[in-house]
């Protein structure tokens, strides 16, 4: 145990003992029965979930904290929300999200996504940025659809929305230690308050570690890879001299050292999607070696620090908000990506109850396992130098007019360098730079006490290069002949778009609200530059431009006991981006589709049936479609060059015998159905505390992996659930509680790599443990 970790569990038990000597703040032991008002900030504008015209689901307090009560990172946000989903192949890093299906399979660390995420006010655009830790958080927003008005391009899914606690003059905090099975330690806390006259403070930790878990089957090393030491904390001083000024500064910061994605080779059989004899969830089997002293093991280490500044000024009849931001981060992530064993060592033992391949492959014999493997593919990622800095400013009504309004402008402007490291090229380094800026205005008009309508518009203008740097070739041939890298020019692209929304709310009566919304938005057009490490040129995507129409309803029901939301959607996207990925030579390459539609519904609800049970449920639907008779792609290791159509099972039309046609397919990585389920049954325990049990279910319906569709890359009834049974006292203010995450220990599939072998990336495995909270007011 670390010295820190020593200090935080003293901090708790320490908390718990003398607790009964603080002055506690009071509060009953049974709440009364209702549906707690929900205020969101979708539109930048503080207002109730059931006023605004857009679908919106919150996640916060003990729903929050126990999806994360085992130490996972952000990707445990994915099918937690109706029409949400997140994966990864970067391990805790460079997280990918989903919304109604649309999103970008993109494992490049220059890639664009269609959902933003916004973290404390501030857009967080690359993908490293995006994974930052969650930890004081005071709640979630998921704001489905287009949302370029008021949050700019980049945005055509919709927007993740993070807001942490923040100071306050009266002093509070809080410690939170949790330990569980795989050496898993967990701790986070807060503390805040008045520190001068007109000036709070809050300083807020989190550390999360587990220790490697998986061995090495190959080098017979015990506990090689799987764990993961990640520690963060964040900083921030409110200075409010006046009413009509506050000036908030948040300082932050992480660090990671741990596992990245674990590769798994072989893992289904060909015409099938179970998984194998070759998967075991302890061991691997990896001779990955990129710098030549044995097995690398998959490190991944990164840092990330970061400023923002946000000014509020109070004028006469308007207000103005000033947010000015700075991030940087660098690191690197490395993978055995083939997932398994090639050698020309042919007395190499084979681990009994493993497929194994003994073959020519051209040049000598090898040997393989588990199963067959085409070459040996290792690959390390280092991201240097990113900048991102960010300039919003915004105007807005503060009367009780009809009439309110907001408008502003935005900058941004990032820059950063990918080098890519692989046995046969060696390290090739390209350069990205990125400048936006937007004007923007949206207005809200109430034509009665039952109707208001909403119209925004924005005009964005983006501006991409990408430089390519030099390249070591570590003395092997190059694929493409006589190409190299200093072939390549400089990419320049720009454009500029206007985005635009029309809405409308109407009150039937106090408790339910019909709304109706049209919506406009675009991707920026984006830059691939990762096939240059592999002698291939850099490919581009022109802006995909989508459009929205979506109906709703919100309702709270049953004297206030039942809160009913839910919204029908559909959208059609032009010119939308696709990350082509695979083939024989693992091409990464960026495509324009014809058209992309997609439809649906969510539902999202909360009953309170008693004093002592409450229930949330949500469920939804999204049937999308790709629309290009013309788009083909080479699927699952088809090399045509060499005469092989593959090592998967394709289902698409192949008019050539290798190429797919991916017209009428779904998205990649969209769950057609998502359905979430909790609920918490507490036991009040005299005047001042109450047994609770609360347990958590999400399920994961069809989902296909990759832009072509086969047998083995398709997932259907992926399903986890959570439980968290303890004690709380309200007097003294702690919670002591067990825990479980994956408690039946489901063996999961949430993606894949195809371009080697029928290699697979699966969940976390169950963790369990103890977990023990304490309050100061």
């Amino acid at each position: 145990m670390t010295n820190f970790h020593k200090a935080a569990l003293a901090v708790c038990i320490q908390g718990a003992l003398f607790s009964q000597t603080l002055n506690a703040q009071e509060a009953p032991a049974t709440k009364e029965k209702g549906l707690e008002q929900i205020t969101v900030t979708a539109q930048k504008r503080t207002q109730s979930i059931q006023e605004v015209p857009i679908s919106i689901a919150t996640l916060n307090g003990e729903r929050f904290e126990s999806i994360f009560s085992g130490g996972d990172d952000i990707l445990a946000l994915a099918v937690r929300v109706p029409g949400l989903y997140a994966e990864s192949s970067n391990g805790r890093v460079a997280p990918r999200f989903y919304i109604r299906g649309l999103g970008n399979t993109d494992f490049d660390l220059a890639a664009s996504q269609p959902v933003s995420i916004v973290m404390d006010d501030v857009v967080k655009e690359n993908v490293i940025l995006k994974s930052f830790p969650l930890f004081d958080v005071e709640q979630v927003e998921v704001i489905r659809g287009p949302q370029g008005t008021l949050f700019g391009r980049n945005t055509t899914a919709g927007i993740v929305k993070f807001d942490t606690a923040k100071p306050t003059e009266d002093f509070d905090a809080y410690a939170k230690m949790s330990v569980g099975n795989l050496g898993t330690l967990n701790f986070e806390g807060a503390v805040g308050g008045g520190l001068a006259e007109d000036l709070s403070g809050r300083f807020s930790v989190l550390s999360q570690d587990r220790d490697d878990w998986i061995d090495n089957g190959f080098t017979g090393e015990k506990d090689a890879l799987g764990g993961f030491d990640e520690k963060a904390w964040r900083g921030q001083l409110l200075y409010t001299p006046s009413e009509d000024f506050s000036a908030l500064l948040n300082v932050h910061g992480r660090e990671l050292d741990g596992t990245a994605s674990v590769f798994r080779a072989n893992v289904f059989t060909k015409g099938s999607n179970d998984l194998n004899q070759n998967f075991d969830r302890d061991t691997v089997y990896y001779d990955g070696d990129i710098d030549g002293d044995g097995a690398d093991n998959n490190p991944q280490e990164y840092e990330n620090y970061g400023a923002s500044l946000k000014l509020e000024f109070g004028l006469e009849n308007m207000s103005i908000t000033s947010i000015t931001a700075y991030e940087e981060a660098e690191g690197s992530s490395l993978g055995d990506i083939d997932g398994g064993v090639y050698t020309n060592d042919l007395t190499t033992p084979v681990p009994d109850g493993l497929t194994s391949a003994n073959f020519n492959s051209g040049f000598e014999d090898v040997l393989t396992f588990p199963g067959a493997i085409g070459f040996s593919a290792v690959t390390q990622d280092n991201l240097d130098d990113l900048e991102q800095f960010t300039q919003e400013i915004r105007f807005a009504s503060e009367t009780d007019d009809a009439l309110s309004w907001q408008t502003g402008a935005f900058y941004y402007d990032s820059s950063f360098n990918v080098t890519s490291i692989d046995g046969y090229f060696g390290a090739t380094t390209v350069f990205h730079e990125n400048t936006t800026w937007a004007v923007f205005g949206q207005t809200t008009y109430e034509v009665n006490e039952r109707l208001n309508v909403t119209g925004g518009i924005r005009y964005t203008y983006d501006e991409k290069s990408l430089r390519v740097g030099e390249q070591n070739v570590n003395g092997f041939a190059l694929v493409t002949g006589d190409a190299s890298v200093q072939d390549y020019e400089d990419i320049d692209v720009d454009d500029g778009q206007i985005s635009w929304e029309l809405s409308a709310n109407y009150k039937i009566n106090g408790d339910t609200s019909v709304f109706a919304r049209l919506a406009n938005g675009f991707r920026a057009q984006s830059i691939q530059g990762r096939d240059v490490a592999f002698e291939g040129a850099p490919s581009v995507a022109d802006a995909e431009t989508i459009n929205s129409i979506e109906f709703g309803f919100k309702s709270d029901l049953l004297d206030n006991t039942l809160r009913l939301n839910a919204a029908t959607f559909y959208y059609q996207i032009d010119d939308m981006q696709f990350s082509a990925i695979g083939g024989g030579a693992n091409n990464v390459a960026l495509v324009n589709a014809d058209k992309g539609v997609g439809y649906g519904f969510e539902i999202d609800a909360q009953y309170v049936a008693s004093d002592y049970l409450t229930l949330t449920a949500g469920y939804s639907y999204n049937k999308t479609e790709i629309k290009d008779d013309s788009l083909t792609l080479l699927p699952c290791g088809t090399n045509e060059a060499f005469g092989s159509t593959g090592n998967c099972t394709v289902l698409d039309p192949r008019p050539n015998g290798f190429n797919a046609v991916i017209d009428g397919n779904p998205f990649p990585q969209a769950p057609e159905t998502i359905f979430t389920f909790t609920a918490r049954y507490a036991v009040p325990v005299g005047n001042d505390g109450e047994f609770f049990a609360f347990t958590d279910w999400a399920y994961q319906g069809e989902t296909n992996l990759f832009l072509y569709e086969s047998v083995e890359f398709q997932t259907d009834g992926n399903v986890e659930g959570g439980l968290r049974i303890g004690y709380e006292n309200f007097e003294h203010n702690y919670t002591v509680a067990l825990f479980g995450r994956n408690i039946t220990d489901e063996e999961n599939v949430k993606g894949a790599v195809d371009f080697n072998n029928l290699t697979g990336i699966v969940n976390q495995p169950r963790i369990f443990g103890i977990e023990a909270k304490v309050s100061f007011y």
